[in-house]
This record gives structure tokens, sequence and C-alpha cells, in this order.
């Protein structure tokens, strides 16, 4: 079994539209090739804003995980290989923010490619 790591991650601006509606996050997103699985490692995330963020991980459109994110603080949660993400799944990350706050997010998702 061959595995070879890949990540989704950056600095990434928004502008809040309420937290129950999130924007995607600009070229934050990654599909898993036609001929391998992935695996979900980690969620890092920061928060630059003075407001609450949610930053969620869709899978093919549909959420899968969600990271809160406090106000100017950051969180680090370990995803131990939790579920296998199929060939050809396409995993993308969203935030969510009250309406008017503005800011960025910082984002490292840590994901191993396995064939």
């Amino acid at each position: 079994m061959t595995e070879s790591p890949h990540f989704i991650q950056g600095v990434f601006s928004f502008e809040g539209t309420g937290l129950d509606r999130p924007v995607p996050l600009a070229a934050a997103a990654y599909t898993v090739p036609a001929d391998k699985r992935a695996q979900l490692v980690y969620f890092r995330g920061g928060n630059a804003c003075d407001e609450l963020v949610v930053v969620t991980l869709t899978r093919d459109g549909k959420p899968m995980r969600l990271f809160p994110i406090g106000a100017k603080s950051s969180v680090h949660v370990p995803l131990a290989v939790v579920e296998d993400v199929f060939p050809e799944s396409k995993l993308a990350l969203l935030v969510a923010a009250p309406k008017g706050a503005a800011g960025a997010v910082v984002v490292d998702v840590g994901i191993i490619q396995v064939e």
C-alpha cells in the first residue's frame, strides 16, 4: 500500500452572511483521484476576526464535519483516519460567520491518499 500526503491549506478572507449560511472558501478544495481513496488525518484552523466562525468540510457538496473556531482563536482536531473518502469524491471548505463579520481564517487539512 502506497500513501502520499495532500493538504487543503491557506489563508482565506471572508465576509459573514450568517452562521446558517456558509460560503465557499475560494480554492480550498481537493478531489480524490479516480484510482485512489483518501483518509482525513487532521484539521487545523485559526480565526482572525472578533466573532465565532464555523468552517464546514463538505464531501460532494454535503456537510461532512463542522469545526467551530472562537474569536481570535484556533483549533486542532486530530481526525485519526475515521473513515475512507472514496475515489472521485470532492472535498471543499466553507466558512460561516455572523452577518457583517469580516476577517480571515487560516486552515490546514491533512489528507493521506492511499492506493
